[in-house]
């Protein structure tokens, strides 16, 4: 079969790859319908060491159940799915919690051990706990919604949740990629009265206002702070929804938060520290986030996509083919596109 390999910094290539097949009797075999690139998937384009091995990629997909191993119960041959990005079991006490991203038995698509989504098929470990029936076609017109819920529209939520957003909170999202955006989406979802975004780019500042933010920053560093502050009447943002993992965008997230405010993080952390530890410390605010539990988010949000109150694949904004892949990448990192999705 084909897949997505990457071998090191700006070197992604597809390949011919052995087949997915089941191993354990807790596995599905999917075969991939939907997949897409990842902003996260830009941190090891710009940085990975050279690999003779290469790493297998792609964490977000929607495909078709092939077979499924004699322990499985709950999708069968002939399902569609969608497939969180991590997968887990659904039964250990962090499962149980709704934390699917600690499962003890879980783990993560891709590498140098596991298929991954920007690939004809997947091995799905943990099927039962893993995997999501969708009651559509595979051709249907909502499949670019419910793919974001395998990632962005979930860790927008997420980031969402752990700020604290509510209704009549100001909610500022610090980051205009795919996640940032659907960030913007779950503020407005959980009632937030007002959502600054802030971004740079013409083509995400508008889509950010068509899914309901009031005000748009375009500076940044101090710039930005000083600007989030005097929109906020100097006190800051209830909720900051951080969502890119560099240093400068969670110190612009911690210092446009008001006093008793929250910071929910899920830009994968790009430092080891935290910025202005005593301050936050002294405002009283709150900092939380995390890998999203996707898994614990679907049933939440496919009611709100199946029935068209919110439009979260809009994020997409260029399809490829397997063989396009490559070049999605160099796209999204230059700026090119938002979010590529792959078709099959």
């Amino acid at each position: 079969m084909q897949a997505t390999v990457m071998y090191g910094a700006h070197d992604v290539r597809v390949e011919t790859v052995p087949d997915a097949r089941l191993v354990e009797p807790t596995d599905a075999l999917v075969r991939v319908t939907r997949a897409c690139i990842c902003g996260s998937d830009l941190w090891p384009y710009n940085s990975m060491t050279p690999s003779e091995t290469g790493n297998r990629m792609g964490h977000e997909f929607i495909g078709l159940v092939e077979a499924v191993g004699a322990a499985v119960r709950t999708v069968k041959q002939g399902d569609l799915v969608v497939a969180p990005f991590a997968w887990s079991d659904g039964t250990c006490e962090f499962c149980q919690q709704g934390l699917q991203t600690s499962c003890l038995h879980g783990g993560w698509w891709g590498g140098t051990e596991l298929d991954g989504g920007q690939g004809e098929a997947v091995r799905v470990p943990q099927a039962d706990g893993t995997l999501v029936t969708l009651p559509v076609g595979p051709d249907h017109a909502l499949m670019p919604s419910l793919l974001t819920l395998s990632d962005v529209m979930g860790t927008g939520h997420h980031a969402a949740r752990a700020a604290k957003v509510g209704p009549g909170k100001v909610v500022a999202v610090v980051g205009d990629g795919a996640v940032g955006l659907c960030g913007v989406i779950a503020a407005r979802r959980l009632g937030a009265e007002r959502i600054i975004f802030l971004g740079r780019h013409a083509d995400r500042i508008a889509l950010g206002r068509a899914f309901g933010a009031t005000d748009v920053v375009s500076e940044r560093g101090d710039a930005a702070i000083d600007r989030v502050r005097e929109l906020t009447g100097g006190l800051g943002a209830h909720s900051v929804l951080e969502c890119v993992g560099h240093g400068e965008a969670m110190r612009t997230a911690v210092s446009i938060a008001r006093a008793g405010g929250a910071v929910g993080r899920v830009g994968v952390p790009q430092e080891t520290t935290i910025p202005n530890g005593q301050p936050t410390f002294f405002a009283n605010i709150t900092i939380a986030g995390g890998p999203a539990p996707v898994r614990a988010y679907i049933d939440q949000l496919l009611p709100d996509v199946l029935e068209g109150r919110i439009q979260p694949g809009r994020v997409f904004d260029r399809v490829t083919n397997i063989d396009g892949v490559p070049d999605g990448y160099r796209a999204m990192n230059e700026r090119e596109a938002i979010k590529v999705m792959i078709e099959f």
